[in-house]
């Protein structure tokens, strides 16, 4: 999990920007109202400080800044990105202690799952500074990456004693989460969402995580209302564009559901729509269409982790997120060669354990896949997903009432569990 880029997975390339990275325009509805105004005045403003003094270093940061912010708001991470590390490499030559630029660079890094090197980043950081809320939030998500909680728990109650905020109180939401406290989670991330201002990014970022929270709990109208909040604050988000698609994806209005993913996908060109359109397209009886989306992830994924693993500095590693495509298409040999590429990364991570399980357990390997399983369940995570597929491999090493109870917990939750996996649990339940 990156908290602030949430429980979406965003995957991208790198490439090469200009000499002098500049603003590119903005295009459709991200185009319209006064934001795009103000952020273009502000961007060019800093273009033309670095034109007249090209050792403004403070100028330099700050465009770095703006251009990490365009990167979340277009979803042109490529560009953007690549920019913003260009200019925080040329700051840190100069000032190699530069609070400000480390901060960034620890940020880029771990947007770019690069996290090993985040966590680095962000402890030279710390040790410039050690009275700044957001460099314990860095530390605190490289922690969580990494699958060190009791230490990323320190480093979010230390966030929360120098700056309670919405960035503090993310983190506090999803560190609950996966501890088990999912009304703790949602109360955490309401407190985000009320110390945010409306509109912006960040606060309907934090808003799209709370109605995802009441997804996760099978609290539908909740989370159809803080997608809908969400849309009238930032018009065309598309992230609340595809809450609301999942939403009308667990009513089985599939008609709607893909209508909203198409939408979200023609702003951002994020993998996770394309994804999720191949199980909507599958679910509406259009195997053709399920086909092309399938592999459009699965070259978008794969042609991230290339470019990662060419280049150390920069390129998103998405081997997770290609695990699961891959068993999607049912290629169960590449879909475990990426698991354990991800696992190796990090292999005390809950999520990486689970993605482990999760393709043994495809591949009929139960008893590895069972050993994977109780690393992934060490935080007592009631995440209905992790439950339904622990009952799963339980039931096939042979501990049926063990496995039926996870899987009737799961289904409590949230009834509405991802269709295929609710499926395989309820036919394991009727016929024992």
């Amino acid at each position: 999990m990156v908290l602030f880029l949430g429980f979406v997975a965003v995957i991208f390339l790198t490439q090469k920007p200009d000499p002098v990275p500049t603003l590119k325009e903005r295009h459709g509805d991200l185009a319209a109202g006064g934001e795009w105004l103000n952020t273009k005045a502000a961007i060019n403003g800093l273009l033309a400080r670095l034109r007249a003094k090209p050792n403004d270093n403070q100028a330099r940061v700050l465009l770095a800044e703006a251009y990490m912010q365009e990167a979340r708001v277009t979803g042109d991470h490529p560009y953007y990105d690549t920019a913003a590390m260009q200019l925080l490499d040329q700051a840190l030559r100069q000032e190699p202690e530069n609070f400000e630029a480390l901060c960034c660079k620890a940020s880029l890094c771990l947007t770019q799952h690069h996290f090993s090197e985040g966590l680095a980043v962000a402890e030279k950081a710390v040790a410039v500074n050690s009275r700044n809320a957001f460099v314990y939030g860095l530390l605190c998500d490289a922690n969580v990456e990494l699958g060190r909680y009791p230490e990323a728990v320190r480093m979010a109650d230390k966030m929360n004693q120098v700056r309670p905020d919405l960035r503090s109180y993310t983190r506090v939401s999803y560190l609950r989460e996966i501890h088990g406290d999912l009304p703790g989670a949602i109360e955490a991330m309401q407190m985000a969402v009320q110390a945010g201002y409306a509109g912006l990014e960040q606060t309907e970022w934090a808003r799209v995580m709370l109605g995802h929270l009441y997804e996760t709990s099978g609290n539908l109208g909740q989370a159809e209302q803080q997608y809908q909040l969400a849309l009238t604050a930032r018009p065309h988000y598309a992230y609340a564009l595809a809450g609301l698609g999942r939403v009308a994806q667990a009513r089985q209005n599939y008609a709607a559901a893909i209508k909203y993913l198409q939408e979200a996908r023609l702003t951002v060109k994020d993998y996770a729509f394309a994804d999720e359109l191949a199980d909507l397209y599958q679910q509406n009886q259009q195997p053709a269409e399920a086909r092309q989306m399938a592999r459009e992830a699965i070259t978008m994924l794969a042609a991230a982790a290339n470019e990662a693993d060419e280049n150390e500095a920069m390129g998103h590693y998405a081997d997770r997120e290609l695990a699961y495509a891959y068993l999607k298409t049912g290629e169960l040999d590449k879909a475990l060669e990426h698991a354990q590429i991800e696992y190796e990364r990090r292999p005390d991570n809950i999520d990486a354990c689970e993605t482990m399980a999760w393709v043994y357990y495809k591949r009929g390997e139960y008893a590895t896949a069972e050993k994977f399983m109780k690393t992934a369940r060490r935080t007592n995570s009631q995440n209905p997903m992790l439950l339904c597929r622990a009952g799963l491999i339980a039931t096939k090493n042979g501990r049926p009432a063990e496995g039926q109870a996870l899987i009737k917990q799961a289904l409590a939750i949230n009834p509405y569990l991802s269709l295929d996996l609710a499926e395989e649990g309820r036919k394991l339940l009727a016929v024992r």
